[in-house]
């Protein structure tokens, strides 16, 4: 199977303007997920795709493979998948394209072999991951998206408590197994990504706010294969502090 890994990458960010290029230990933390990747060796080519002459002028001084895409695009998918567009232009080809997040520079090898392991139903359009959830802490948390899954099919992502626990209490739901992460590294097959960036947005997107439900709305099938690992993003200054801690 050839394998495009795409890293979207945007300077602007309303939370952290620049995180991209925050660095460290003196390494930028797209150069961190970049990194990652290539050293999976599981890619048959690593790309960052970027808007930003900033962010082009780091990625050129680390020698790191990156797309120029319009700065009109609203999102990491649509990023991915013109960066695909002029791949193919080039006569590049790939079987699958892995889109995966430019600011979680603790992304592991596992996740993304993982992702990749979906393919291995014949049958599979996108692939994601979750991981279960251990702290109801976390079931409550509305910035924690949860997946509900039935035979490793998403049924629906949803920033609520989902399933809701009407006859037993949280606790006990969360110790059964329950509830779980969606942890936002996706897989596509080119065509369906080519697709999905066509579509209209949906109703259930926009109240919750996840674009993965208008796929789901248009009738695409998500296969969730369940991680071992959380993920760990930088959206914050904090969390960039939290991350420094970990990695030292």
């Amino acid at each position: 199977m050839k394998a495009l890994a795409l890293i979207p990458s945007r300077y602007e960010s309303k939370r952290f303007c620049g995180k991209p290029l925050a660095e460290i230990k003196g390494k930028p933390i797209v150069m961190w997920v970049y990194d990652a990747v290539k050293n999976s060796g599981l890619f048959s080519e690593v790309c960052v795709a970027t808007d930003d002459e900033r962010i082009e002028k780091v990625l050129q001084q680390y020698e790191a493979k990156y797309i120029m895409t319009s700065k009109e695009l609203s999102c990491g998918t649509q990023r991915c998948e013109q960066a695909l567009t002029i791949l193919e232009q080039r006569g590049e080809k790939y079987d699958v394209v892995v889109n995966i997040q430019g600011d979680e520079p603790l992304i592991k090898t596992q996740q993304m072999a993982k992702v990749l392991e979906g393919f291995e139903d014949k049958d599979a359009e996108i692939v994601t991951l979750a991981k279960k959830i251990e702290d109801i802490e976390h079931v409550k948390d509305v910035n924690v998206v949860k997946v509900v899954k039935a035979q490793n099919k998403a049924l629906y992502f949803s920033r609520s408590i989902v399933p809701f626990n009407r006859d037993e209490d949280l606790k006990s739901l969360v110790k059964k197994g329950v509830y779980f992460k969606h942890i936002g590294i996706y897989a596509y097959l080119p065509k369906v990504l080519h697709e999905i960036t066509l579509l209209e947005k949906s109703t259930l997107e926009q109240t919750e706010s996840l674009e993965q439900l208008r796929w789901l709305e248009n009738g695409y099938h998500i296969n969730v294969m369940e991680s071992e690992f959380d993920s760990i993003g930088v959206d914050t200054p904090q969390d960039l502090e939290h991350i420094k801690q970990i990695i030292n």
